[in-house]
């Protein structure tokens, strides 16, 4: 048999990120800000499982927010699809986004908004962020980011485990896992921006453990996140080839099927 392994805090002061327990190195939190030098404001937006065919990004008509959506398919023995939904925009009444670019690459989106200030004498603008559906815009007060966010703030640090809050349907956590019928385990591991090729999967002493690297993709980018953790529990305290075991990494998320010993 095989069997998952319960996230534990690998530490008394808990995860390194509470966003990602498989996180221990590098930028925390499934969002980021950075307001830059030219009156644009820098965006990184975790959306693990969401291709580039399933990003939907558009400027909303009062030129105050952008509309973000992305839906990650439903993949192999997944529980369902996912769907994600942020609101990324401004608050003040001297500006106007004027545009965006966005790159989507390995399940983390980059998103930089222009604006174009109308009243230059006034510098109190904020970018704000919500999370959820649509709807959510009124319902919700925005998360704003005057100056940027601190991806390496301890707020991020602790004993429990969040949701995504930008995932309205589906699974907001990072780990997910399923015991097939013919003994194996099926399990989902999110890690937002690590390539395909970049993982290692390996079995000791009957644990199997996974790694992963999201290298640095854009010179807006903090530095390089690490991925690393146990993913599950043969039922004997054996050595497994790593062959044996059924890999499929894409759009940042690695899904393994481990065969029952």
């Amino acid at each position: 048999m095989v069997d998952p392994i319960r996230a534990v805090p690998p530490t008394p002061e808990g995860y390194y990120a509470t966003n990602n327990e498989f996180l221990v190195s590098g930028s925390k939190g499934f969002t980021e800000m950075k307001m830059l030098e030219n009156e644009e404001s820098f965006l990184r937006i975790d959306l693990p499982g969401v291709p580039k065919e399933g990003l939907t990004v558009s400027l909303d008509p009062s030129k105050r927010f952008v509309l973000v959506t992305g839906e990650a398919p439903k993949f192999q023995h997944d529980s369902s699809d996912r769907k994600y939904g942020i609101f990324p925009g401004i608050t003040c009444d001297c500006c106007e986004l004027s545009g965006f670019t966005t790159d989507l690459r390995d399940g983390v989106l980059r998103l930089i908004l222009s604006k174009i200030n109308h009243m230059p004498q006034r510098n109190k603008c904020f970018v704000f962020s919500i999370c959820g559906k649509i709807k959510d815009l009124r319902s919700k007060g925005p998360h704003k980011f005057p100056h940027g966010s601190d991806p390496n703030d301890p707020v991020y640090t602790g004993p429990v485990l969040e949701s995504h809050p930008c995932v309205f349907q589906g699974s907001g956590l990072a780990y997910e896992s399923k015991q097939l019928q013919n003994g194996s385990l099926y399990v989902r591991v999110d890690m937002p921006g690590h390539p395909k090729e970049r993982f290692t999967v390996s079995v000791a002493y009957g644990r199997v453990s996974v790694t992963g690297e999201a290298p640095v993709v854009s010179h807006h980018d903090q530095g390089a996140r690490f991925y690393s953790g146990d993913v599950a529990m043969l039922s004997t305290p054996v050595d497994i080839p790593s062959h044996r075991i059924q890999t499929i990494a894409k759009d940042g998320v690695l899904r393994l099927i481990i065969p029952s010993v």
